[in-house]
């Protein structure tokens, strides 16, 4: 742990140095590890990781491209079977997830032809250039004796007491990975579904509160992830910004679980339709006002699954000889001609006996 105390610059005076003190007492926290990790994908995760922790924490915003998260990447590569870690590079400053993954790419394959041509990787400080994706020394690296290091009187050791610690801790919110098990645990969320909400604090925390809505959570999860999110994004909006209310958002899926939108319909209509109604209109109205409410007319939707299967007998003969996902060919030609007001389960219940009848 540090703060930025400014530095010098000598290029932009011709006789004099100047100060930059812009950052000076930016606090700065620096993680070391152990040469654990084994490739791009695996730093990619621990940085996005980071990433999360600092903002779940409300410590830094860890943009990496405004500078608020860095990293110095070390690289090497030994034979297989080898114990000996081999000589490594470093490349400094990367400050993007991206660059990061394509900076190890190039250097890990760099350093094997190197070796397998039978030359040597010597120890070097590199910089990564984003345009060509390749790295370039900037100085030999040095070790540790090069750097002058002595120690600092003013730094006395910092002792921190065990109950002190348990203090702190108790005051922590909750942190990223406990979030992921909760969603799996309490919500009954799958790996996939779990990931994306608790990819951000305030992801979880604005799932929590529609789910508090007593509806299904599962639901809740599929509208957020394929269209709150995507909508907030484009439209550059935080989540507590989003137009909706829980109660709309809520009633939305009400309409989607109780059968009288389907989620097709839910999705490409009524969303949008409630995004431009005014602040507080209710789905059912709207859905009403749209004519989007499913009908329960199973008579009127048998009729338009024996015409369905009446016009395309190729389509059939190819169903009944194994081709089962033209299921799929056929709900579509139904949900068209019922204007997306057919129930699908029921559909797909009578397409299947009538197949099967008429075989």
């Amino acid at each position: 742990m540090e703060e930025d105390a400014g530095k010098s610059i000598h290029n932009l005076h011709p006789n004099r140095s100047l100060i930059d003190l812009n950052r000076a007492g930016t606090p700065l926290l620096e993680i070391v590890t152990q040469p654990d990790l084994r490739s791009a994908a695996e730093v990619d995760a621990f940085m996005r990781a980071i990433q999360r922790l600092a903002r779940y924490l409300e410590i830094s915003d860890g943009n990496m491209e405004e500078g608020s998260l860095r990293c110095d990447i070390n690289v090497s590569v030994r034979l297989k079977g080898q114990e000996a870690f081999g000589e490594r590079c470093e490349i400094k400053n990367i400050n993007s997830m991206r660059f990061a993954r394509q900076a190890i790419e190039y250097e890990v394959r760099r350093q094997i032809d190197l070796v397998e041509a039978g030359g040597r990787v010597v120890q070097q400080t590199l910089n990564f250039d984003p345009v060509t994706g390749i790295t370039t020394p900037l100085r030999d690296k040095e070790d540790a004796h090069d750097y002058r290091y002595f120690p600092e009187p003013d730094l006395p050791p910092v002792v921190i007491a065990p109950e002190t610690l348990e203090e702190i801790r108790s005051t922590l919110p909750a942190l990223p990975w406990e979030a992921y098990r909760e969603l799996q645990a309490d919500f009954g969320l799958g790996d996939y579904d779990a990931a994306i909400l608790c990819e951000e604090k305030e992801t979880v925390q604005y799932f929590k509160i529609l789910c508090a809505e007593q509806v299904n959570a599962k639901a809740i999860a599929n509208l957020m992830i394929n269209r709150i999110l995507p909508y907030c994004q484009e439209n550059r909006l935080s989540l507590q910004q989003f137009p909706l209310s829980s109660l709309q958002i809520s009633g939305l899926v009400a309409l989607i679980e109780t059968g009288q939108v389907s989620a097709s319909i839910a999705y490409q209509r009524l969303f949008p339709a409630l995004l431009e109604a005014p602040a507080g209109a209710a789905p059912e109205s709207i859905a009403h006002q749209l004519n989007l409410l499913q009908h329960e007319d199973e008579e009127e939707t048998n009729a338009l699954v024996l015409q369905i299967i009446a016009e395309f007998p190729d389509k059939v003969t190819a169903y009944r000889k194994g081709k089962k996902g033209l299921i799929g060919f056929f709900m579509g030609e139904l949900m068209k001609r019922s204007r997306g007001k057919a129930d699908p389960s029921k559909a797909t219940a009578l397409f299947q006996q009538a197949l099967e009848n008429n075989g």
